[in-house]
């Protein structure tokens, strides 16, 4: 396992602060109030993050699985906010009643397995770390989040998102940014914080198109497709096929993501666009994966996973930092002359991030 000293204090949402921030602007009360309190809420448990970060007082697994088999608990924290609340569904129980539950023990278990059989990583940490989720958090929650120990899965306000165990992507992305606290440690704030987001949603889109057995050409490369509620315009939170596209519509307003450099958004908010200028690593992750062809998860999906877990990428590391890294580890795991190379190098070229 590769470690970059002391683990930054991150709390990972999948649901972007700008959009709960139009939402909790909006005259509709139905809209507003569930916003206004997840915002708040999530404000709550980032400073809790830090906290227990920072004084070590976060809680240290005594359990470890099996190293090729998950060990997965579900908890139900019946629509309150205390963690993790009443366990409902151990590992090798079978599925009850609660379809959340279920969704939610299976997600963990897909995360498991694509880690495992195509990388060899033994869960999060690469050492059997227990999986544990909590779902049916808070009333109306409008989120999912990895709080740098567990997942915890809200059931949306019903108006413009439904229960967040929906999306399995959405469940990888979370618990892939637990991969990350767990190798290259990136700092949540800039072009690093938007590597951290954008390895959420590679890992998270090869999960679901590993449950699925998708190849690249076949997969539809969105993050939290079945998250909108059916009133909603549009298809997602993100594409990382097409960034921008995901939604337009009159309340959520339209997805901001730019697809290349060209677009670079510069701001203060959302640790400095963390969420938006994922956009332009997606694509370019896009770009290699489906010139590539196959199956993601084999060629380029090797290369980020090389970079991410190799020791060489920074906590504060660039675009430009990350792009070189892959052509050498496309190098290295490919050869010098393989269109894996090419590929990966055009896909950086064609988004506008130089190759230092």
């Amino acid at each position: 396992m590769t470690t970059h000293g002391g683990f930054e204090p991150v709390f990972c949402t999948v649901v972007p602060p700008h959009i709960l921030d139009r939402l909790a602007r909006s005259d509709d009360p139905a809209l507003a109030g569930p916003a206004q309190r997840t915002l708040l809420r999530d404000g709550e448990l980032r400073t809790l993050r830090q906290v227990t970060t920072e004084y070590r007082l976060a809680a240290v697994p005594t359990a470890k699985a099996p190293s090729d088999q998950p060990l997965r608990t579900i908890y139900d924290a019946e629509h309150g906010t205390s963690l993790p609340g009443t366990k409902v569904r151990g590992e090798g129980q079978d599925p009850g009643r609660d379809a959340t539950v279920n969704r939610a023990y299976s997600g963990l278990g897909a995360t498991f397995d694509l880690f495992l059989k195509a990388y060899q990583r033994h869960s999060i940490d690469g050492d059997g770390l227990p999986l544990d989720a909590t779902v049916h958090y808070d009333e109306g929650y409008n989120n999912a989040f990895w709080n740098g120990e567990q997942m915890v899965f809200g059931d949306g306000d019903g108006e413009i998102f439904v229960d967040f165990t929906n999306s399995i992507d959405v469940i990888g992305h979370e618990l892939a940014h637990g991969v990350t606290q767990y190798t290259a440690n990136l700092t949540y704030n800039g072009q690093p914080g938007a590597l951290n987001e954008s390895m959420s949603d590679v890992f998270g889109s090869l999960i679901k198109q590993y449950s699925l057995g998708q190849t690249a050409a076949e997969a539809d490369w969105l993050i939290g497709a079945e998250l909108l509620a059916p009133d909603v315009t549009g298809t997602a939170l993100r594409s990382m096929k097409a960034p921008g596209t995901a939604y337009d519509d009159d309340v959520l307003g339209k997805d901001p993501q730019p697809a290349t450099m060209d677009g670079y958004v510069r701001t203060g908010r959302d640790n400095g666009g963390v969420h938006i200028n994922s956009g332009i690593p997606n694509h370019a992750f896009y770009l290699a994966a489906t010139a590539l062809g196959g199956y993601a998860w084999e060629k380029a999906g090797q290369v980020w996973y090389d970079v991410l877990t190799g020791g060489e990428l920074g906590e504060r590391a660039f675009f430009t930092d990350f792009a070189g890294l892959t052509v050498k580890a496309a190098r290295e795991r490919f050869g010098d002359g393989g269109e894996e190379l090419q590929a990966v190098a055009k896909a950086w070229e064609q988004v506008g991030v130089r190759i230092l």
